[in-house]
């Protein structure tokens, strides 16, 4: 195991309005974690260059929605630019009532939420 030591954790939430796509709110949420935070820190406190980023930056994420079976982990993990990226898919989110338009590409009349835990952890 490596030793790291915890930098930021950070929440966000997603929502697919209409094709009730729980990949997409997924990633929605764990979007929405990262652009609340800026990671300053790595360069100005931490002292990492460009190379250590990739090497030294490990970034955990849980996202929880109705079905995580279906969760497109890869896809999820494509929204973080730098580190090493660990998606893991939970129970939990909300589906809840929204609206029906076929020609939007829904299924039925609901809207999948997701919910996202980010960790970022540094190597020491």
């Amino acid at each position: 195991m490596i030793a790291t030591s915890r930098f930021i954790i950070e929440f966000g939430m997603g929502m697919d309005f209409h094709g009730q796509d729980v990949t997409k709110a997924a990633f929605k949420a764990a979007r929405d974690a990262i652009s609340k935070s800026c990671l300053i820190g790595l360069r100005e406190v931490c002292g990492f260059s460009h190379d250590d980023i990739n090497k030294k930056v490990f970034i955990d994420v849980t996202v929880a929605v109705t079905r995580p079976e279906e969760v497109k982990t890869e896809e999820v993990s494509k929204c973080f630019p730098i580190g090493s990226v660990t998606v893991r898919a939970v129970k939990g989110g909300l589906k809840t009532e929204g609206f029906f338009f076929e020609e939007f590409g829904d299924k039925d009349d609901s809207i999948e939420v997701a919910v996202a835990s980010v960790k970022v952890e540094i190597k020491n």
